[in-house]
């Protein structure tokens, strides 16, 4: 499932996902990925931290608070360190950093999806 405000980061991230994975689930906000994980438990969420409405952090504390074996990767810009650690502590096992390299983007999402 792939969780950001931006359209075209969205559509960026399905372009390199889409050869390897099915995205069952698009959201452009913490609240709609909150509702949408509960309908889809997908079996991964790409979050985005900054969007409007909930961020992605309080988000991936609902759905982990929710359920402890989702796994969530943040999105998060460049300079956003202190973001990410709230962002670990609230439960996302890890992160890739804007812009995408679409070889890390995969290696990352295999990486959580083996454990």
């Amino acid at each position: 499932m792939l969780v950001d405000d931006s359209k075209f980061m969205r559509a960026l991230l399905k372009k390199v996902l889409a050869s390897a994975h099915n995205i069952v689930g698009e959201a452009e906000n913490g609240v709609e990925a909150v509702d949408m994980y509960e309908q889809l438990s997908p079996d991964i969420v790409l979050m985005d931290i900054v969007m409007p409405h909930m961020d992605g952090i309080l988000a991936t504390s609902n759905i982990v608070g929710k359920h402890t074996d989702a796994k969530v990767i943040m999105c998060t810009s460049v300079g956003q360190d202190e973001k990410v650690k709230a962002a670990i502590k609230a439960g996302a096992k890890g992160y890739i950093t804007k812009p995408f390299q679409g070889p890390s983007v995969l290696k990352e999402v295999e990486s959580l999806l083996g454990q």
